[in-house]
């Protein structure tokens, strides 16, 4: 299993530096820059970053680890306080994260570590190169098998 990364400031205009390091560490581990799976990956990343670095006002860690049937993504901050949906009005800016998170994730959760916490997710690649490839004939689709999702 490989295992990346990035320690990220407490400052909005991180984000973006660690969306640029994710890039360029998913071609590193041979997931293409167009494939669907790595948009997916950065928009995941993008959300997590996002969430550490505007709610809890602490630098955080960003961990990718490749290996197995797919990618862990993980980002654990110093703050105690526990990731919380929010419930976005239409017009709203923010507020939507947790619930890409749940619907672009196989599987999501998050733990204590330490003083802080850790909120992780993960894509499996097998799954997702399958749903991208094309069929020559007629064939039986089965929902993928999930995980309970964990909500906050």
């Amino acid at each position: 299993m490989l295992q990346v990364q990035l320690e990220v400031g407490a400052d909005p205009a991180e984000v973006g530096r660690a969306r640029r390091w994710a890039r360029s560490r998913l071609a590193g581990s041979g997931i293409g820059d167009d494939e669907p799976l790595a948009e997916t990956l950065i928009l995941l990343i993008s959300e997590l970053v996002t969430n550490a670095v505007v709610h809890t006002g602490c630098p955080a860690v960003l961990r990718m680890l490749f290996g197995g049937p797919g990618v862990r993504v993980e980002v654990a901050d110093a703050s105690d306080r526990a990731p919380a949906r929010r419930r976005a009005a239409g017009d709203d800016t923010g507020g939507r994260g947790l619930e890409l998170v749940d619907g672009l994730a196989d599987r999501w959760g998050w733990q204590r570590e330490g003083a802080g916490k850790r909120i992780w997710c993960e894509i499996d690649r097998a799954e997702k190169a399958a749903s991208d490839c094309a069929s020559d004939g007629p064939s039986e689709v089965h929902p993928p098998t999930r995980e309970p999702r964990l909500y906050l």
